[in-house]
């Protein structure tokens, strides 16, 4: 299964009865809280003492990668579409990899009152 049809089969179990700006919302909304869960687990191996469970974590970055389709959806966008812009932005960003210095001068250019 590629990207695009990925998001095909999860917008068929997409609540008919929203309207594009609530799909955008429950999208965004949704993102927002299934990364919770999945810090939240994070969270619990690093600071609790619990096993990390691969497969709970699985489970939730699917749940993210959903509203991730969803959202894209609600911007009448196609997920390959996100995926290869991203992709484009981090040549630019890092053309030969992650670079540290090229990392921390990003930064400082970005935010230049925080330095």
């Amino acid at each position: 299964m590629n990207i695009n049809e990925y998001q095909k089969l999860a917008m068929t179990t997409l609540n008919p009865k929203l309207s594009q700006k609530e799909i955008l919302i429950n999208g965004v909304m949704g993102l927002c809280g299934e990364a919770g869960e999945v810090i939240d687990h994070v969270k619990k191996h690093l600071a609790q003492g619990h096993e990390l469970d691969k497969e709970k974590m699985i489970k939730e970055l699917g749940d993210v990668a959903w509203y991730l389709a969803e959202t894209a959806y609600a911007l009448d966008v196609e997920l390959e579409e996100v995926f290869v812009k991203n992709i484009e932005k981090l040549k630019k960003r890092y053309p030969e990899g992650f670079d540290e210095s090229r990392s921390i001068q990003r930064n400082k250019d970005e935010n230049p009152s925080e330095n």
